[in-house]
């Protein structure tokens, strides 16, 4: 209860104490995100005219692209991607890509820090339930599955626990770094239940109740622990396809394991919602005072359970005397073990008894991106340029990535908070506590929700459709093509570059060409 208290109180001051104008957005505002990217409005509607997502094809592209010189508005949202199969797949298929219509006005849904505020913090009564498995890890280490099941009585209420048998695809959620289960969590299992998914929830070492029964946490970008939790899905759920989707810091451990894993990652398609894609430069360039004070308030609570435990190999003097995000990160992972060391500063980041270069190499092992080459399957980022969390969009988003990697689309939208992306027709389900609105397709669910389902609806139909082509083919020339590829009807796809550093079997698992990247 007190941590509801302190960031509300937050939340107020930093409403009344920053101007209105900062926040609550008027048709200008747009204007000066678009000009944020260094870029000129008209050099941004030329690009985006060139990607814009339409069911028209291309007379829209050209109709949009005619719009540029003529000083019409920009479109609201945009799909940045390279030229491929898939993306023109994309495009006609993923109507939910170009019905956004963000919150304007003078309202505080319209507000990208109030908005991402309320979805992180205000309680949410949900439907939905959860049958949490401990996994035992290799060194002894316990992480937690939480198994989202709809309560009785809901209007997508089916089964309690599914058999190993069913062949329901499994939607594996990454929640973020700092272990909190928001609302955007518990409304995406609210939505893939009343789509037939099997929601579960990934919990880190000594997040959300999961027991640390190991002095070692998990680093922010080391995907061990999760690479052991996909093998135990993929042991107890064989017959779906897996899904993987991500939030905000938590995006950088999913791409860490498909970039380290590669194609036999099991994951057939994924999407991350507002990510954070350079992670080192986020963390010493900080965030604004309230959210990094709240942020770091946060992960000092939950660590202090076991400052006893932690203190045999953690400086906890400087860990709980640092106020900042990078401070916390360090105290953690990149200082030595030493009882007497001093504490860090304030706002200063560091311990004096740093390694040299610790930081440095820390996330030389950390990065999200540092295997991206490597990722194998459809990535879906969708992010809002006015994220108050990621920060600048000129130097926070990786636009050359999406740009020439056929394996990455970047959804990107004017306006939308950090994981909200609240709409005009949201208005009636928000406010009460416990409101409930139902599944996708009706109003409170979220846009980013029903464009992730559509997307991994797109990709399967997209890779069904592949694989006939290629069993026509191999008819034709009589290799007897139509019966090897039902076997491989539920797994994910492609070949990798290199031999990844992972302990999955790639040859027993994929089979089909990446021909969704010509």
């Amino acid at each position: 209860m007190l941590e509801w208290l302190v960031v509300v109180c937050i939340v107020i001051l930093v409403a009344l104490l920053w101007p209105g104008s900062k926040y609550f957005g008027t048709e200008t505002q747009q204007d000066a995100l678009i000009q944020g990217l260094g870029i000129s409005r008209q050099q941004t509607k030329e690009r985006i005219a060139e990607r814009w997502i339409s069911d028209r094809g291309s007379d829209s592209a050209q109709t949009t692209a005619a719009n540029a010189g003529t000083g019409e508005k920009a479109p609201t949202v945009a799909l940045i991607c390279k030229p491929s199969a898939l993306a023109n797949y994309l495009l006609k298929h993923c109507r939910t890509f170009t019905n956004y219509s963000p919150c304007v006005g003078w309202t505080w849904r319209a507000s990208a820090f109030l908005q991402s505020a309320y979805d992180a913090c205000w309680p949410y009564n949900s439907p939905v339930q959860f049958v949490r498995d401990n996994l035992q890890l290799s060194d002894d280490g316990l992480v937690a599955l939480d198994w989202a099941v709809a309560l009785a009585g809901s209007s997508y209420h089916k089964r309690r626990r599914t058999s190993s048998h069913s062949t329901s695809p499994v939607l594996l959620i990454v929640p973020n770094s700092f272990g909190k289960i928001t609302r955007n969590v518990l409304k995406l299992c609210e939505a893939a239940l009343s789509h037939g998914y099997l929601p579960v929830v990934f919990n880190r070492r000594g997040h959300n109740g999961t027991p640390l029964t190991t002095v070692k946490l998990q680093q922010f970008g080391d995907p061990g622990d999760l690479r052991e939790a996909v093998r135990y899905i993929r042991y107890r759920q064989p017959a779906g396809r897996l899904y993987a989707a991500s939030e905000s810091t938590g995006s950088g451990l999913l791409l860490s394991y498909l970039g380290e894993c590669g194609s036999s990652s099991y994951v057939t398609a994924a999407v991350c919602l507002s990510p954070v894609f350079r992670c080192q430069s986020w963390f010493e360039r900080g965030l604004c005072w309230p959210i990094q004070w709240t942020l770091a308030l946060y992960q000092k609570m939950y660590l202090s359970r076991y400052r006893t435990v932690l203190g045999e190999t953690v400086q906890t003097d400087a860990l709980f005397s640092s106020s900042s995000l990078r401070g916390l990160e360090e105290a953690l992972f990149c200082q030595t073990p030493h009882k007497d060391a001093a504490a860090v500063a304030a706002t200063g980041g560091g311990g004096t008894n740093n390694c040299p270069g610790a930081w440095d190499t820390y996330w030389e092992r950390n990065e999200p991106l540092r295997d991206v080459d490597e990722v194998a399957i459809p990535v879906l980022s969708v992010c809002a340029q006015d994220d108050p969390v990621r920060g600048d969009p000129q130097s926070t988003l990786p636009l050359e990535l999406f740009e020439t990697n056929p394996h990455f689309f970047l959804l990107l939208t004017g306006r939308g908070g950090h994981c909200c992306f609240s709409t005009q027709s949201d208005g009636g389900t928000v406010g009460a506590v416990g409101s409930v609105a139902g599944g996708t397709g009706i109003p409170g669910t979220s846009w980013s929700h029903r464009a992730l389902l559509e997307f991994f609806r797109a990709t399967t139909d997209f890779f069904a459709t592949e694989e006939r082509a290629k069993q026509l083919a191999a008819r034709r020339r009589g290799l007897g093509g139509g019966t090897g590829g039902r076997v491989f009807r539920h797994r994910s796809v492609s070949t990798c570059k290199r031999v990844p550093a992972c302990s999955h079997n790639i040859h027993a698992i994929y089979n089909w060409q990446r021909s969704y990247t010509r």
